[in-house]
Parts: structure tokens; sequence; C-alpha cells
């Protein structure tokens, strides 16, 4: 028989709430009622959504289905144990019908009184737990030098987590056997942590690449001048090109995020004017626009 994917059919993830899934089945039995609807095979979806409902609706019935882990796929073949006992009866289906002989073979495999579907542990069959995913949020700092973090999975037990210097956000670190735990004494699943690398006060990443604004005098700008420069991995001196401008980029080779290859500091340059709060710095000003024969706005001459 081939196996039944009671989310796929009803349209929903598999930790979707109770609330949605009523909402999704209600939604989706008004499209294919046979009475209404137009859509080809509407009777035949009728039926699977009514069925995918029955068990999901409930949440000992979705339990029950849940061991079965998230590796099925539809259309698989499967074949429950033959030393399986039923957990449920007809009586246990009595929302939308009667009995359960209008349902599929799977879900009477699994869910007849006869001999489907417990929770537990069964000899002979075993499936491994599903996959599970989570995200952990690093300052830009760790994720330049590299980091052990604490965590909680769940209820169970604190873990510590080995990120590697050089990480960036939407990356994902893979903690094997820490996923849901498998059926019938099958192996766990996997626990994948999602990265995301917080912002920060004066740096901005692009890839492994460090951005960095940078404020200037006007006369280390003019002048030119040797200045000190935050990076990640400490101060280090840069050279200022004589006749700098605001929004002269300078790169520090190696000075972004080690990978292969390693990233770059990108420094822009902003030039900072002192502010003329007294007469005699007025007067400095006064004296400069008389000095230099400059304007600013020379390219902007040619339009109205």
């Amino acid at each position: 028989m081939e196996y039944k994917d009671y989310y796929k059919i009803l349209g929903v993830e598999r930790d979707t709430e109770e609330a949605e899934i009523k909402t999704a089945y209600r939604r989706l039995a008004r499209k294919f009622h046979p009475d209404v609807s137009k859509e080809p095979n509407a009777e035949q979806k009728f039926k699977e959504l009514g069925e995918a409902y029955e068990v999901l609706k409930d949440s000992e019935k979705r339990q029950a289905y849940d061991q079965l882990g998230a590796n099925w796929k539809s259309g698989q073949n499967f074949n429950p144990p033959p030393d399986w006992q039923g957990g449920f009866s007809s009586a246990d289906f009595s929302g939308a019908r009667s009995d359960i002989s209008g349902f599929s073979d799977f879900f009477e495999a699994l869910f007849s009184g006869g001999g489907g579907f417990t929770q537990g542990q069964h000899s002979g069959f075993q499936t491994q737990g599903a996959d599970q995913h989570s995200n952990i949020s690093i300052s830009l700092e760790d994720a330049f030098k590299g980091v052990k973090k604490p965590i909680r999975i769940g209820n169970r037990r604190n873990l510590e987590v080995k990120i590697p210097a050089g990480i960036t956000t939407g990356k994902r670190i893979r903690l094997a056997g820490q996923g849901a735990a498998g059926a019938g004494g099958g192996p766990s699943g996997d626990l994948y942590l999602e990265v995301q690398v917080l912002t920060h006060s004066i740096y901005k990443l692009d890839g492994r690449n460090v951005l960095l604004d940078l404020p200037i005098s006007p006369w280390e700008a003019a002048l030119g001048a040797r200045i000190q420069v935050p990076t990640l991995g400490g101060r280090v001196e840069a050279t200022i090109p004589k006749g700098s401008q605001s929004g002269k980029k300078l790169r520090l080779k190696k000075r972004g995020l080690p990978g292969s290859p390693d990233g770059d500091q990108i420094v822009t340059l902003k030039i900072v004017m002192p502010t003329a709060s007294t007469e005699e710095d007025q007067q400095f000003y006064r004296d400069m626009g008389k000095r230099f024969v400059f304007n600013p706005r020379k390219t902007l001459d040619t339009y109205n």
C-alpha cells in the first residue's frame, strides 16, 4: 500500500497548530466538495481531505501517526509489521463517518482495531526520527574568532555548540542525533542550527568582507596621514593618501572574516568638519574661503 502524507494532503507543515489544521481542512473541503466543485477528481480529493483531518485533528491520533517519522514520502510502499496491536478502533473515528470502511488501506492498516498502529517500540520496524531546525545568534566578534555556545534542546539537556571562525549568516550547523527521537528504537534525527550574525555598532558584513566608515579630519584628508584603524583582530596602522575625498575606499587585506579565501576590511573615508563654535574659529573658516579658489559645485554649473 502507499504511504499517505496527511500533512501534505492538507497543505500544512508538521508543526502546524490544531486551529490552523482545522482552517486548512475547511477551506479545502469547500473547494473540493463533490456537490459544488468542478475540480477534476473532486470526490476522491474530498475523501482524502476527510481522512487526513480525521487523524490530524485529534492530538492522540496525530501523535500516533507522527511516530512514523518525517522520512516517509507520499506514494512510497508501506507495510506495517503484522504483530502490531491497534490502539484505535472504528469507534474512535466517529467524526465525519460512522466507520472507517470508506478510508484508504493505509488508514485501515494503521488505525483499525484489528491490527494497526500503536505508539512505542515494536520488533521488526524502526524509523529514524525527524530532523529538527532552530536558530542561533552570535556576535560579529564570535563569528570572527569562533566560539563555543551553550544551548538547551527543549526540556532535555544542555549542549555546547562549537561555532567555527568565519561563519556567516545563513550557514547551518548540524548536530548529529540531536533531532526528534526515532520510532521503534530507531535512531534520532539531526538538529540543524541556522546562524544569525547580529548587527554590530560600527561594522557591517558583505559576505566575508567587513565594512567600516572611518571619520577623518579635513587636514588628514588634505595632507595625508598615518592613523590607527580598528579591525576585528585589533587596531592596525593605515595610510590616508594626500587629497583624499569622502567616499574614498581603502582595502585592508585579510582583515575580514577568515575563510577560503579570507575576507578583507573595506574602509570608507568620511571627512568630518570641526564645528566653528567661537568667533576665532569662524574667522579661520572665512580666511580659508579667501585663501582657496575652490568651488565644490563646479560639476553642477552646467545644469539649470
